[in-house]
Order: C-alpha cells, then sequence, then structure tokens
C-alpha cells in the first residue's frame, strides 16, 4: 500500500499530472477574461508544456508567468492581428450567407481554403513564440513552413483541439471536464507532437529557450539562422 502513495509510482505520477493540467487550464481561462491577454497566456501555458513533455519542467505557476510577462509584446500583437484575421473571415461569412447575393464557388472554396490553412498554420505560433526568439515576421513565416511541411501531425494537433467542443456539442454534462481540462490536455497532445519537430532545429546538448531561426524550403531542408543566446 506504501508503493501506491510513493511519489514515483505510476499512480502518483498520472495524479500529479492530472493536477497540472487543471491548475494549467484554470490558469489559462484567468489570464483570458479581459480577451487581450490571450495570447501571452496561450504562448506561457506552451511554454510550461513544453518543460513538462521533456521532463524539465519546474514551477508550474512560477514558468508560467515567467513567459506570460517575457512574451506579451509580442504575443499580444499576433493575437490582435489574429483577431482582426477572425473579424474579417466572420464578415465573409456573413456576407457569402445572408447578403442573397450568389458568389462564385471557386471564390467561397478559395477564401475556405486560406481560413483552413491560417487556422492550421496558428497552431504552431505561439509555441514557436514559447520556444524560440524570433521577430514577428519570422514567427508567422515559420508557422505557416512548419504546419505544411507537417501537415500530418498538424491535423492530428486539429483533432486534439477540436474534440473538446464536438463532446461539448453532444453532451451538455461534459462542460465541467472541458472548463477543468479543456484547453491544456489538448494542448498537452499537440507539444508532443510539435516538440519533436522543433528539436530540429535546436543544438545538440545544449538547453535553448531563444533562438532565431528561418526555414528555407527551397534547397529541399531546413536552415538555422543566428546564435542562440
Amino acid at each position: 500500500m506504501g508503493r501506491f502513495f510513493d511519489m514515483d509510482s505510476p499512480i502518483m505520477r498520472f495524479l500529479n499530472r492530472v493536477g497540472d493540467m487543471l491548475i494549467l487550464n484554470l490558469m489559462m481561462l484567468v489570464c483570458c477574461i479581459p480577451i487581450i491577454t490571450a495570447g501571452a497566456a496561450y504562448t506561457a501555458m506552451h511554454y510550461v508544456l513544453l518543460k513538462m513533455i521533456r521532463g524539465e519542467e519546474g514551477y508550474l505557476v512560477k514558468g508560467f508567468f515567467k513567459s506570460f510577462v517575457r512574451n506579451f509584446k509580442q504575443a499580444t500583437l499576433i493575437w490582435l492581428m489574429m483577431l482582426f484575421v477572425i473579424a474579417v473571415f466572420i464578415g465573409d461569412a456573413f456576407i457569402f450567407g445572408y447578403s442573397g447575393v450568389v458568389f462564385p464557388k471557386p471564390l467561397v472554396i478559395m477564401v475556405l481554403a486560406v481560413a483552413i490553412i491560417l487556422l492550421l498554420m496558428s497552431m504552431y505560433v505561439f509555441p514557436l513564440l514559447a520556444r524560440f526568439e524570433n521577430t514577428i515576421k519570422n514567427t508567422l513565416r515559420n508557422a505557416a513552413i512548419l504546419s505544411v511541411a507537417n501537415l500530418p501531425k498538424t491535423l492530428l494537433m486539429a483533432v486534439f483541439y477540436v474534440l473538446p467542443l464536438i463532446i461539448g456539442y453532444f453532451s451538455a454534462y461534459s462542460y465541467i471536464f472541458i472548463i477543468m481540462f479543456g484547453i491544456s490536455v489538448p494542448a498537452y497532445g499537440a507539444a508532443w507532437l510539435y516538440s519533436g519537430i522543433f528539436k530540429k532545429f535546436e543544438p545538440e546538448a545544449k538547453e535553448v529557450s531563444d533562438l532565431d531561426f528561418t526555414l528555407n524550403m527551397d534547397c529541399g531542408k531546413e536552415e538555422i539562422n543566428g546564435e542562440s543566446e
């Protein structure tokens, strides 16, 4: 029985991880309340999750707010850009659906395709910001390239993020679990996938938190530019 409550036992490690996911999810919800801070909160969450995946985690709350403060400016600017793009696509959807004008199908398909590409790209933006130091332009560019270059993993990440919405749609009883774990757990699954992708751009045998890199797809392989701090 003593081994059951041993902190190194599989059961206790699992329960500790569940507790971490709960705390991280609640911090995300609280920090997203002002809306404008959602980008910084999302970046901070991925900073903590990547540490967890790699067994580098320290103090969860301290690590979260460390990243929140450090990346606040860039994360907020990117988030505001995203909100603008989201507003544009919502406006397009209302125009297509309720204006009474029949738009050419190729135009509708093109707009839908661009929206999907931007959605897939967005799943890499804040994790990249959490892990690498870069300009906003390069962060967005790298997110776009990684989302296409790793399409199977990108699609699986999308499934992780959409699953709580699907569950919530079919079962109102699941709302409490979505509130407790609906953000952090899907992001944790996504972190398992992009962790390996990020390692390709990190110098070996070094602890890297700040790295400026760009991807060159023309030559058929990735290139890293810049030195880690």
